[in-house]
């Protein structure tokens, strides 16, 4: 399957005990994804990438303990220090209405209320308590947007694109002036 049709939900911390099992801190908003999903995508620090079957799956504080096919014992599980682990995008909930995965955005051209194009969303960062949006601009600048209900007004996940009001400041911080409509 193409990259594009799977979706980083955990990284891999470390092994947890002797028999396997991994300590992964989960990116999901729900850890039971590696409940629902019939298989994970292992992406390994050296580039290989391997789906295995969930075996098992429980919380341990703030992290999620899983056990893989194929890894069951500690030597196996070390080898995945720093991995990604990613589910199929069709393998995620319906999102509730009015709501978009992060990884849907990924790629939307983002305008200004007056139709000025600010650039391409090419990430995100973790932040506490909202989500930061990187926009690439026409320019090659990277905009540092947070994506807060009263500065997005539209998202056309059909049109791939994202209209935003943007506070006051924050794009001559990025760019020097406002993107010219």
């Amino acid at each position: 399957m193409p990259a594009k049709d799977w979706v980083v939900v955990g990284t891999v911390a470390k092994p947890h005990g002797i028999t396997g099992e991994l300590s992964v801190v989960c990116h999901a908003q729900s850890p039971d994804i590696f409940g629902r999903a019939p298989q994970v995508s292992v992406r390994g620090k050296d580039g290989g990438v391997v789906q295995r079957r969930v075996l098992s799956w429980r919380m341990n504080k703030d992290r999620v303990l899983l056990r893989l096919e194929g890894f069951e014992d500690r030597t196996k599980a070390e080898a995945l220090r720093g991995a990604e682990l990613s589910v199929r995008a069709a393998d995620l909930p319906r999102p509730a209405p009015g709501e978009v995965y992060l990884h849907q955005l990924e790629g939307c051209r983002v305008f200004l209320e007056d139709g000025a194009e600010v650039g391409v969303i090419q990430g995100f960062l973790e932040s506490p308590g909202q989500e930061i949006w990187v926009i690439k601009a026409k320019g090659g600048e990277e905009v540092l947007f947070p994506a807060v209900r009263q500065f997005v007004r539209r998202v056309d996940l059909d049109q791939a694109r994202v209209v935003i009001a943007p506070p006051e400041g924050l794009l001559e911080l990025y760019l020097g002036d406002q993107p010219q409509g």
